[in-house]
């Protein structure tokens, strides 16, 4: 395939002068020498830029690399994996979106960290009569902008995640999952092309059926494999409206029965997305991620709140429509919740436009950030996350020893506490991403917020691990999302059936272990095959 964009003036010389070396020569002089050569603007090592760098939206994990790289073109990135390969003692390269990340995985110790953002591709909708519509998008889009840069031409994705101020080259590394999941996949399952920059800094476009080793290796890879620059993004025609309803319970059985009846694929006309939640007294019906009840409706709330000894269930649902169907969507939403077993009266409504209901927490996020900048938040707000897959099979297991006995009995504000179930038939098991062996899941979602402060964020933190340990003690087969273990041992198991399927791909694709090392997972692959 011919060379993505040209090389720079400034790395034709600074090629020059690597010829010169041995390939012996150490990662520390190599980038020593390119730093004397490339414009600081291109590689930087000025405090403001290692500082960022050393941070992300967790602001649990800092670790300090020994340049940033912001990349004017592809080839820029390309470059620098090359020199890396080049060195008899490669240095670490990892990429980041816009820092969303909540355990470094996205940072390197004495390594280059890419910024992504650095990178300005443009947004091309096209169509294709065997294809349909679809978005050129490169990675380090938000997918805030994709929304916005498809709406111009009456078309949307259709599979999300809640907040939409995240990088297409992050989601997709990961697998992007929301309430349209159980629908239409996640994200990673609409996509039909990627353009890639592997560990040995072979530049690729990959597809099912093109290259489709790296192709079903990356989507879900964790940044293992390849650099994500391009995505080819599935699009539909996108509805202009939103009905939006909030449903509460106070039965768990009930709870996930009806939104397992709401996801089911029998289901005529149902819902276009789904998601649970959990009311507490310290996870609120209103939170960062959400401000959907009126000042009255949380009173009311809160006094069945007190009567159900302080817990809630809720299922959220909403069916688009477009303007020319807004006479009918009433009877619809009323059809879809009939025959549901919420309790009587607390049934809300909304109505909104598809842009102000997928960027939803963006709104919220931005207007709590007038009353506090990011920066102050990132230096007092951390974030020790847990994002499980639970199987249908152990819920009430799981209701039981994790909901009862261990949520409710923290006397702390822990967040948001996410729960809906998601259909395994729309993820493809060829790749990366790790789900249970269920026809059905749920996605647990812990999005604890604390005060930056060993005591504080060491508390949620134990009580993630304690989760973890019910679950292995209780046999519950979880599997993290977003995840991040210490040990070989914990990957492994992780990865299960798949393990050697990812040491096959990595030794292909990535054979001296130079990208996201933030994950641990490099070395744990290196001590398996010391």
């Amino acid at each position: 395939m011919a060379n993505p964009c040209p090389i720079s003036s400034q790395l034709i010389i600074f090629l020059m002068i690597i010829s010169i070396y041995s390939t012996v020569c150490t990662s520390y002089a190599l980038l020593s020498q390119w730093n004397t050569v490339l414009s600081p603007d291109i590689l930087r090592t000025d405090p403001e830029a290692i500082r960022t760098a050393s941070k992300d939206y967790g602001n649990l994990v800092h670790e300090t690399p020994s340049a940033v790289l912001y990349p004017s073109s592809i080839s820029d990135i390309i470059n620098l994996i090359k020199i890396s390969n080049n060195c008899s003692t490669p240095f670490r390269v990892a990429a980041r979106g816009r820092g969303h990340s909540v355990r470094g995985q996205a940072m390197t110790r004495g390594g280059v960290v890419v910024d992504m953002a650095s990178l300005s591709s443009r947004i091309k909708v096209s169509w294709d009569p065997l294809l349909g519509y679809y978005a050129d998008v490169g990675g380090e889009q938000m997918w805030i902008d994709v929304l916005r840069a498809t709406l111009e031409h009456g078309l949307a994705p259709i599979s999300w995640t809640d907040y939409l101020y995240l990088s297409v080259g992050g989601t997709l590394s990961n697998a992007g999952i929301s309430g349209q999941s159980f629908l239409h996949g996640p994200q990673i399952s609409n996509v039909l092309q990627l353009d890639v920059i592997t560990g040995k800094g072979d530049f690729l476009t990959c597809t099912e059926d093109m290259n489709s080793e790296l192709f079903f290796a990356v989507l879900g890879g964790l940044g293992q494999f390849g650099i994500i620059t391009r995505a080819r993004i599935v699009l539909h025609k996108a509805p202009s409206r939103a009905k939006w309803v909030r449903l509460l319970y106070s039965d768990f059985s009930m709870f996930t029965r009806d939104q397992e009846h709401l996801i089911s694929p029998s289901m005529i006309n149902g819902p276009d997305y789904v998601e649970g939640s959990l009311i507490t007294d310290h996870s609120p019906p209103n939170n960062w991620r959400s401000s959907f009840y009126s000042s009255s409706h949380q009173s009311k709330i809160h006094s069945l709140l007190q009567k159900n000894q302080g817990l809630l269930y809720s299922i959220e649902l909403v069916k688009y429509y477009h303007d020319k169907n807004a006479d009918s969507i009433v009877q619809e939403v009323e059809m879809l919740v009939k025959d549901l077993n919420f309790i009587p009266g607390f049934i809300f409504k909304k109505d909104v436009s598809l842009l102000d209901f997928l960027n939803r927490v963006g709104i919220i996020r931005s207007d709590n950030n007038k009353k506090c900048s990011s920066e102050e938040l990132g230096q007092v707000d951390a974030h020790p996350w847990l994002n499980l897959f639970v199987p249908k099979s152990r819920i009430m297991d799981f209701n039981a020893g994790v909901f009862v006995n261990m949520i409710l009995g923290q006397n702390r504000t822990s967040g948001p506490i996410l729960f809906y179930p998601l259909n395994r038939q729309k993820w493809d098991g060829r790749m990366s991403a790790v789900i249970p062996d269920e026809d059905i899941f749920y996605t647990l979602g812990l999005l604890h917020s604390s005060r930056n402060t060993p005591t504080e964020s060491d508390v949620l933190d134990k009580l993630n691990a304690e989760i973890i340990e019910f679950c292995e003690k209780s046999g519950i087969k979880i599997k993290q999302y977003l995840p991040h273990y210490d040990s070989k041992e914990d990957w492994m198991k992780h990865y299960g059936p798949k393990w050697d399927t990812f040491q096959e791909r990595k030794t292909k694709f990535d054979p001296r272990m130079i990208l996201s090392p933030g994950h641990g997972i490099c070395t744990s692959v290196m001590d398996a095959d010391a």
